[in-house]
């Protein structure tokens, strides 16, 4: 990469692009119905989603509208019926799915990883971390660097006899609900204690807001370890673990081993996290993020031509759109996961009848 031209550039561009269309279009653009198509939701997929976005509008003259206003917010906008898509790095909940009471669809747009990222001043090489160990540093029964289990993991290397210090979000998150999936999964005591979920009751560490807050926190002081998106990583030129996996490789996060953890066999819903993947060169914290939509199209006056519009964008998502996801260090779909999510886009019906034929 070069400096912080690589992805930098690259998302200011997305996002300006984005930007000078939203703000060129006619003030009346809702009003042209069809044309425009509304979204919200997951803050991380944004750069992705504005560069497919701008694409799709100078091939179609469609514009699409998307908000940038957290996974919780964009599930929250599709339940009250003012979007026409959410996007959400987790698939609904149990509650979720009550408030909004029909079928809903949810279609996997990319994936990307959770790194776990550290400060040892002097080490340069990326350190391997095994489920049991990762567990227990988030839950503070290991505190510094030199102990034994870690030592054991990284032979040669010379680790510090520094307190580890845990970062972890204070804010809502996709990142964290899908980090603490992985943690719920391979932790007894985690499940028991923790839980999952986008925000928890963290029983070790210090908050801070967004990726730039963990990161500033693990920056700051020698001996921190946090976690946070790989895009995030990268770009900020961060060192970050290796994690040995289900198959008992350790995997560097990678557009490669991300997209190799999605390669397994989904559920027909693709309501599946994909962390602590049975992929055997799949690195084990990553996750979809989807967009989630009504199964059945014809709600609040909604026209034929309408949900079409919308069904087509969908479509073009996760086909053309995939070329946009490794120049922005997301993972494309997997050969599994687009399959479902065809067949995902083939069953949303209008009066009953299917969109896509």
């Amino acid at each position: 990469m070069n400096g912080e031209s690589g992805i930098t550039k690259r998302v200011l561009a997305g996002a300006l692009l984005a930007a000078f269309v939203a703000f060129f279009m006619p003030a009346n653009a809702a009003a042209q119905g069809d044309k425009t198509i509304i979204g919200a939701g997951s803050s991380f997929i944004n750069p992705l989603f504005s560069k497919i976005f701008y694409d799709y509008n100078i091939k179609t003259g469609i514009q699409v509208n998307y908000q940038s206003i957290g996974s919780g917010g964009g599930v929250k906008a599709l339940t009250d019926k003012t979007v026409d898509f959410g996007a959400s790095d987790a698939p609904l909940n149990a509650e979720q799915a009550i408030k909004i009471g029909v079928p809903v669809l949810h279609i996997p747009q990319a994936s990307s990883a959770v790194v776990i990222t550290y400060n040892l001043p002097g080490i340069a090489t990326n350190i391997n971390l095994s489920p049991d160990v990762i567990a227990d540093i988030f839950l503070g029964k290991i505190k510094k660097w030199n102990n034994a289990r870690i030592k054991s993991l990284n032979k040669g290397v010379a680790l510090p006899a520094l307190p580890i210090l845990i970062a972890h979000r204070s804010d809502g998150s996709g990142t964290t609900n899908i980090f603490t999936n992985y943690l719920d999964k391979i932790s007894g005591t985690w499940h028991g204690k923790v839980g999952t979920g986008s925000a928890v009751n963290w029983p070790a560490g210090l908050g801070g807001k967004g990726n730039e807050g963990v990161a500033g926190l693990v920056k700051q002081i020698p001996g921190g370890i946090g976690y946070v998106e790989l895009v995030y990583a990268l770009n900020n030129k961060m060192r970050f673990a290796q994690v040995r996996n289900k198959k008992g490789k350790f995997i560097l996060p990678s557009i490669a081993s991300v997209t190799a953890a999605g390669n397994v066999n989904l559920p027909a819903d693709a309501r599946a996290f994909i962390t602590d993947t049975e992929a055997a060169d799949g690195y084990p914290i990553s996750g979809f993020t989807w967009v989630i939509i009504y199964k059945e199209q014809n709600y609040k006056q909604r026209s034929p031509a309408k949900a079409a519009q919308l069904l087509k964008l969908l479509w073009y998502n996760i086909h053309e759109g995939q070329q946009f996801t490794a120049a922005l260090y997301y993972a494309p779909l997997s050969t599994s996961a687009l399959a479902v999510a065809e067949k995902i886009l083939k069953s949303a019906t209008y009066n009953g009848q299917p969109i896509l034929k």
